[in-house]
């Protein structure tokens, strides 16, 4: 075991303090200065993340870092009744995604010139692009993951095909599920089809395959829908291709894990979710690409905050987060975690990749990827975009419009809803 795992596993799982109205960054006595943190991680992570936290406590004098734990669903909601209170927490982590909206919530510190310089420049670069907003470093990754291709090497095995080696591109999944469907009468290939509630899940989904087909979703100031191009129409063609001849059906997520279908594009914490009671004998590989495409993924995982509260909160944070990030640190949270290191010194460590292949194997293909990888735009109006881009992509995947007339009308749709902001 690192002796940094040891020494968080003798630690124990800190208990998590419970969400009070007080104002955050008041004193914790004498001239100790008190930090305060909300995330919404429970179970493995909660417990690690609060091991570490009192790991940092007892080695640093004058600080005190307390953790809160708030619901994932209520997490905004909170943020935004605590700055109409102004009891805004010091730290703020949650949802990459989320980050231009809390920017809006409150006043979010530029931690650039308050993070050692080669902490940032370690940290992999489309992490540190998507907490750049108007010049301003305001937030930094913490975990991270990313979508890889997840399939059932029993079935890969009926079909006659061999389990260790998993289609690369996008012409050998659909050769290879022609074979999978004669052989199982199975699908081949999960889709997210529905918009749902939110459209994200078909969203980020579908991003992956637009990138590697060379195209991008918005324009680079986030100010129009970019995705109606031949490259949109390339890779909602191959979606709707995939369902056409069969190989991939519409309907609800989840039938990769009855092993009803025989493959999917997940993420990697399903390796940690699925590995103490594997469904089926699971196989990994990167995310298949066109063949004259570019292979990339799609980045996922919480980014951290520091609001202004107060000049000495604010250096307290930012000196707990550089903490957090150096390379002992992100060594541990990861291997705990399962989740995937934000920096690129442990990404292609030995002692990392050494840790992943001997634990856990069928983390390499998404560790590798990071490399390839994606951020999402970062707007704050990205969940409103999303989800008006699902609900018309859909259409296409039913069959009730043209791909063509999908993509004309979720550009209409996502250009509707920046220019009402």
């Amino acid at each position: 075991m690192h002796r940094t795992l040891a020494k968080l596993a003798a630690l124990g799982a800190a208990a998590t303090l419970a969400l009070t109205g007080c104002a955050a960054g008041g004193s914790a006595g004498g001239d100790t200065v008190e930090v305060t943190v909300w995330h919404y991680w429970d179970g493995t992570n909660a417990d690690t993340f609060d091991a570490m936290v009192d790991d940092y406590n007892s080695t640093h004098d004058g600080v005190v870092i307390k953790t809160s734990n708030v619901p994932n669903a209520d997490f905004l909601t909170k943020l935004r009744a605590s700055a109409t209170s102004k009891t805004l927490p010091d730290i703020a982590i949650g949802d990459l995604v989320w980050v231009p909206q809390i920017n809006e919530i409150g006043s979010l510190a530029d931690l650039a010139p308050l993070l050692p310089s080669d902490v940032l420049s370690d940290i992999n670069p489309a992490l540190t692009s998507f907490g750049t907003i108007d010049g301003k470093q305001v937030s930094v990754p913490v975990s991270a993951n990313n979508l890889g291709y997840i399939y059932n090497k029993t079935l890969f095995e009926a079909a006659g095909l061999n389990p260790e080696e998993p289609p690369a591109t996008w012409e050998e999944l659909k050769a290879d599920g022609q074979k999978i469907l004669a052989a199982t009468g199975k699908p081949a290939y999960e889709l997210f089809t529905q918009a749902g509630d939110n459209g994200e899940g078909l969203t980020w989904n579908f991003q992956v395959n637009l990138w590697q087909a060379g195209g991008e979703f918005l324009t680079a100031d986030n100010s129009a829908a970019a995705f109606n191009t031949d490259a949109g129409k390339e890779a909602l063609g191959y979606w709707k291709d995939l369902i056409d001849s069969g190989l991939s059906k519409v309907g609800a997520w989840g039938e990769l894990g009855k092993s009803e279908v025989a493959s999917a594009t997940d993420g990697s914490w399903m390796v940690g979710i699925w590995d103490p009671e594997q469904p089926f004998d699971i196989g990994v590989g990167p995310a298949p690409y066109p063949e004259d495409g570019t292979p990339t993924t799609n980045l996922g995982g919480e980014q951290a905050m520091v609001f202004d509260n107060s000049p000495e909160t604010t250096k307290a944070a930012a000196d707990f987060l550089a903490w957090f990030l150096e390379p002992e640190q992100v060594l541990s949270w990861s291997e705990a975690t399962g989740m995937l290191p934000v920096t690129n010194s442990i990404a292609t460590s030995d002692e990392y990749l050494t840790w992943v292949d001997d634990n856990q194997p069928r983390l390499r293909p998404y560790v590798e990827q990071m490399a390839d990888a994606h951020a999402r735009p970062n707007t704050p109006l990205y969940p409103a975009i999303s989800l008006a881009f699902a609900k018309e992509i859909e259409k296409a995947l039913t069959g009730d419009v043209t791909v063509d007339e999908a993509l004309d009308n979720a550009e209409k749709a996502v250009n509707d809803v920046i220019a009402k902001g």
